[in-house]
This record gives structure tokens, sequence and C-alpha cells, in this order.
């Protein structure tokens, strides 16, 4: 048996349209998010995919203190100054070699320096 206090109440139905709106939402804010990265890659040849190395070394050591240009400590404003008459276009391989100190912040931001400097045959080395 059934107690009844009050008049029946009728059920409410529930309205997606809240959660719709959220779920789309957060759809943008990912696709937003995933694309702001993409504007500042620093393309890098694959192993063995570039030239013969041709021409005078061009050594960038990337450390935690600085960097290196074949084994000469160098600032980091002046290094597309100092790599300039080593290469004979724009285009030659410069490797750049990262030590157990430096980051891979470090490493990109020699390797922005560069790119931003018109260089474009750019190798990692370990």
């Amino acid at each position: 048996m059934a107690l009844a206090f009050g008049p029946p109440r009728s059920r409410k139905r529930l309205s997606l349209a809240p959660m719709i709106d959220v779920v789309f939402l957060l759809l943008v804010f990912f696709m937003l998010a995933s694309q702001s990265g993409r504007d500042h890659g620093v393309p890098l040849a694959v192993a063995g995919a570039g030239a013969a190395y041709q021409g005078p070394p061009r050594l960038v050591q990337v450390t935690a203190e600085g960097l290196r240009l074949n084994g000469t400590p160098v600032a980091a404003d002046a290094l597309a100054e100092r790599l300039a008459p080593l290469t004979r276009a724009m285009s030659d391989t410069v490797i750049l070699q990262p030590d157990a100190s430096a980051s891979l912040q470090h490493l990109m931001d020699a390797a922005g320096l560069l790119t931003e400097a018109g260089f474009t045959g750019l190798v990692v080395m370990e």
C-alpha cells in the first residue's frame, strides 16, 4: 500500500543543451590549443637525408653555460655573424651538438637563432 502525501509530481526532463554547450566549448578549446605551437617549428634534417658535408667545420656546441662554435665560446647574438664566413650558402650544413648539461630549451633557442638568421641546413648530433 503506497502512501501519497500530495498530488503526484510530474517527472522533469533533463535538458541536454548545457552539456552539449560544454562539450563544444571543450572541443573548440582543444582544437585551438593544439594549433598554438605549430608556428614555432624548426625544421631539422633527418640523418642521411642531406648532402655530403663540405667546407670548414661548423659545429655549434650547446651547453647550459652558453654556445661554442668549433670549440670557441661565442655569444648567442654573435653566433650567426661568426658562422657566416664558414658557409658558402645559407643551406650549408650546420651541426648542433647539445651536451649533457644542456636542456632541450637551450637547443631550441640555438636552433631558433640560426633559423632566424636564415640558416636552413641544421642537423642535430648526439
